[in-house]
């Protein structure tokens, strides 16, 4: 399965936490996102690559979005 690569808003904090705040498409569309449920090193199962996973709600649904030395993606 393929990834998607995303720009990411996010909010870095004085203790080292990133925390992904917005998805920005490719097309433009934005999507807030509504709570960080976990953050933890993980594999992306789906389409290959290890980096940081965070498990994401947005607009009631679970999404886990990926940070790969600083490039953002999400299984599709």
């Amino acid at each position: 399965m393929p990834r998607i690569e995303l720009d990411i808003i996010v909010e870095h904090r004085k203790d080292g936490l990133a925390l992904p705040k917005t998805i920005i498409w490719d097309d433009g569309r934005c999507f807030d996102i509504d709570r960080v449920l976990d953050i933890r090193k993980a594999a992306a199962t789906k389409c290959g690559g290890i980096g940081i996973r965070y498990i994401c709600r947005i607009k009631g649904r679970e999404y886990k979005i990926f940070d790969e030395d600083g490039k953002w993606f999400i299984e599709q």
